[in-house]
């Protein structure tokens, strides 16, 4: 089974990927839901960083550091910097950011590797809705230093037209920040695997592809 295929029963052991009916924030009605709240015991986290690394390691993505936003993503570049080590052996530095600067102590606003001149950093999110958060960090790294973002890996993309756009949030994040994001698997993936029978959800997927027909990039 590939990586992808144990990742998305992973989600559905976990309880992460559900189906069912669903009001989105963004008020569509939804048959699937993605809940990454629900990771929860340390044997998942140490599992799901793996999945981060294979992502990683996958795509050829080069990186100084990995950087995971408070305060979802400091867990996720934790255990995916470590994965990356156990697993690959690249030992990859990794940090966060504080929601306020600290002015004792040492200071700064991240804690970890700090990020500098040259550097090549790569976001570590869980998903990605309307590329708030991107658009909140990215001030924050470049005021750290003349680096580059090597590119953001979240765990699931939905493929979905924003709310005024007809683009994802994907492909907006490499519209207007240049930015690419990698997901360690898609809602492509995921309809393929139910029909493969990797996951249930058989009774699901009609209302899944028409949904993905609807809002679908």
């Amino acid at each position: 089974m590939s990586y992808k295929n144990e990742f998305i029963r992973f989600m559905a052991d976990c309880g992460v990927l559900t189906f069912g009916d669903f009001t989105l924030k963004s008020g569509r009605k939804a048959p699937y839901f993605i809940n990454t709240g629900n990771y929860s015991k340390g044997s998942q986290l140490a599992r799901l960083g793996e999945f981060y690394a294979d992502c990683i390691k996958e795509n050829n993505i080069e990186a100084d550091c990995l950087f995971g936003p408070a305060y979802k993503g400091i867990p996720l570049a934790s255990s995916a910097a470590a994965a990356l080590y156990s697993k690959y052996k690249i030992d990859m530095g990794y940090c966060f950011d504080r929601k306020e600067a600290k002015d004792h102590g040492e200071g700064g606003l991240f804690v970890g590797m700090q990020p500098k001149d040259g550097d090549r950093v790569v976001i570590i999110e869980d998903v990605m809705t309307s590329g708030k958060a991107l658009r909140e960090v990215l001030p924050k790294l470049k005021a750290a230093g003349d680096l580059t973002v090597a590119g953001m890996v979240i765990t699931v993309d939905r493929m979905e037209k924003g709310l005024d756009s007809e683009l994802s949030a994907v492909q907006q994040a490499d519209r207007d920040f240049g930015v690419k994001v990698h997901s360690i698997v898609n809602i492509d993936d995921i309809i393929s695997a139910i029909e493969a029978g990797v996951i249930g959800g058989k009774e699901y997927l009609e209302k899944i592809k028409a949904y993905r027909k609807e809002y679908g990039v």
